[in-house]
């Protein structure tokens, strides 16, 4: 059984970060790429609001330059998913792939979470070309342009107010006769002369062709089908934190977000840290996932000196 100071679970900005850190303070983390190296934000293509790049950089380029920081720093990166963890003592115990056994003094969790879509083929054909499940991170390839927004609670709201900004013209594609959404949101919405709701509809099918997404088919309650015509399609129905996995350990909120101490990465399990997405319902964007990485090697490395 392989026995590391500190192991980093996932592989997007936050994972890498907590990598690059911790190497350079000589803390040789062995870090688990898990289902999706690079990430959600691999999901999409061209970012431009990550600091540095003015001409903004591809996603699995600007993951690619991460994970190869890291490596060069001393990371020990490998493929594999960690299938269990026993978090009940420290060494703490973590099963990859159902068969690598590893025991770490520290943890850092960075599994970040996952976009919920519709689960409809054509939406998974044009993801990347026309469907978004980020309107901060892809609204403006869409300025000028007609999107539809799927959802009716708080986030959907949001992405759909976001989008009014930058978009000609804005349709929200809503299952019932009203929105879940707060007051204040519902507000918003109404106030935005773009926005136009569309009540009672449930999404059929992603249209498109070799471009990308060119609308959306929708069948209303009433029997119904129709078209709309759009240049976008942005999914706002929530995301799922990855933190199953260590729910019989570490605290998470109502929906499944890791709770962390006041400003700090730690956990209510001594050892245990967490940065980006699944402990970040809020604001979900690369640069803040990757400060939080930091932050969570910074207080491991901390973590560890305490125990020397």
């Amino acid at each position: 059984m392989e026995r590391t100071n500190l192991l980093i679970i996932g592989a997007g900005p936050a994972g890498y970060t907590a990598a690059i850190y911790a190497s350079r303070a000589a803390l040789s983390p062995v870090l688990y790429e898990g289902m999706e190296p690079g990430g959600q934000l691999t999901t999409t293509t061209l970012v431009e609001n990550y600091p540095g790049f003015k001409d903004g950089i591809d996603a699995n380029d600007l993951m690619g330059a991460m994970r190869s920081q890291a490596e060069r720093l001393g990371a020990s990166i490998r493929s594999g998913a960690v299938s269990s963890v026993d978090l009940s003592s420290r060494p703490f115990k973590v099963v990859v792939d159902g068969e690598t056994e590893i025991e770490a003094e520290s943890l850092i969790i960075a599994t970040g979470a996952t976009a919920r879509y519709l689960g409809l083929p054509s939406e998974q054909k044009f993801r990347g070309m026309g469907v978004s499940a980020c309107a901060t991170c892809d609204g403006f390839f869409y300025r000028k342009k007609v999107v539809a927004v799927v959802g009716g609670g708080d986030t959907a709201c949001e992405e759909a107010s976001y989008l009014a900004g930058l978009c000609k013209k804005v349709y929200m594609i809503v299952r019932r006769d009203e929105l879940r959404a707060s007051k204040a949101m519902q507000q918003r919405v109404k106030d935005a002369e773009n926005i136009e709701i569309l009540w009672n509809c449930n999404t059929q099918e992603v249209l498109g062709d070799e471009d990308g997404v060119t609308g959306v088919r929708l069948l209303r309650k009433d029997g119904e089908v129709f078209d709309i015509n759009v240049d976008g399609f942005f999914l706002a129905i929530g995301h799922h934190p990855n933190s199953d996995l260590f729910s019989k350990w570490i605290e998470t909120d109502e929906n499944g977000y890791i709770v962390t101490k006041g400003k700090s990465s730690a956990t209510n399990v001594e050892g245990v840290f967490a940065a980006g997405d699944v402990q970040d319902p809020t604001y979900r964007q690369a640069v803040n996932a990757a400060a939080s990485g930091c932050r969570a090697a910074l207080d491991a490395e901390k973590f560890l000196k305490s125990l020397k």
